[in-house]
């Protein structure tokens, strides 16, 4: 009996035993899978900031945002410019080509005006010899060139008494000289006996049509006296200059005629007021006056040309 009983108490240590080994087991595993647990959640990552440092990436972003809306509108309004720019430059490139054009074509001189204006030239040049040669032997004269540049100015009192048509001994000997001195000059210019053509005294071809010595006054006294004074003066003028070189007849024009000739305008033509003594002084005056053979086309500077030529016994 007693050793069944050993035995039945033995067996029941053992069962105890057992069972205390599996609740520690199954204890063990559930500590295990709360630390498992535990761990998992540790180590999950987070995304979570705070709401000062969010709003402020907000409000940096939206300030990014808007400063760059606003240098794309910037942007496009200068691509604009530019486009707007581009075309006023081809516009411009257009007008510039076009004046371009022009200007090529005015280089291509006129053969008619550039003529003319060689002849303006040459009448200036002549004018001016004249000038100065009589100046040379009469320095106290008062004689100038007009503001056209195609006429000799001679103040009354440079030729004649106050009030009178009459040349003094004196003034005869300025007139006079003139003659001779003209005389010098026309051959070069004109066609006819005396003709003395040379393209080095000449190289325009510039041809004289008239040598006018022109009368006027000033506008004291009638129109009737002032006009057969100044009339009287021009006529007086043009006899003392063929009676001084008679030769200055010769010299003539395209159509034949003595280029040397008389106009008188009596006070119609002042070149100054007539209020002042000083102005009525100026406007009492001989005007030597020369004028140009001025050729429609550029057929009659070839026919000019050969004048001169002819009359002057060139080839």
């Amino acid at each position: 009996m007693r050793a069944h009983a050993r035995r039945a108490r033995h067996e029941e240590d053992e069962e105890s035993a057992f069972v205390s080994m599996t609740d520690m087991t199954v204890g063990f595993l559930f500590i295990m899978m709360i630390l498992l647990a535990f761990f998992a959640s540790q180590a999950r990552e987070t995304s979570t900031v705070p709401t000062s440092l969010y709003d402020d990436m907000v409000k940096q972003r939206d300030e990014q945002k808007a400063r760059a809306e606003s240098q794309a509108e910037k942007i496009r309004v200068l691509e604009e410019e530019i486009a707007a720019l581009k075309s006023e430059i081809e516009e411009k490139d257009e007008e510039i080509a076009d004046l371009r054009e022009k200007l090529d074509r005015l280089k291509i001189a006129d053969p008619l005006e550039e003529y003319l204006s060689q002849v303006a030239v040459a009448r200036r040049e002549v004018l001016e010899r004249l000038r100065d040669a009589i100046l040379v032997d009469f320095p106290d004269l008062k004689v100038e060139l007009s503001e056209e540049s195609d006429a000799l100015r001679f103040q009354g009192e440079g030729l004649f008494a106050s009030n009178s048509p009459k040349l003094t001994p004196e003034k005869s000997a300025i007139v006079s000289k003139l003659a001779e001195r003209l005389d010098e000059i026309l051959p070069c210019f004109t066609i006819g006996a005396a003709s003395r053509f040379d393209v080095k005294c000449n190289p325009s071809f510039a041809m004289v049509e008239a040598v006018q010595i022109e009368g006027h006054t000033d506008t004291m006294g009638s129109d009737r006296r002032n006009r057969n004074l100044s009339a009287a003066r021009a006529n007086n003028t043009f006899f003392a200059m063929t009676k001084a070189a008679d030769r200055v007849m010769q010299h003539q024009n395209l159509k034949g005629q003595p280029v040397l000739s008389v106009a008188a305008y009596g006070p119609d033509r002042p070149v100054t007021t007539n209020d002042t003594p000083e102005g009525r002084s100026t406007n009492r005056r001989i005007d030597l006056r020369f004028i140009m053979v001025t050729p429609p086309d550029t057929d009659a500077i070839s026919g000019i040309r050969s004048a001169l030529k002819a009359g002057g016994g060139q080839p």
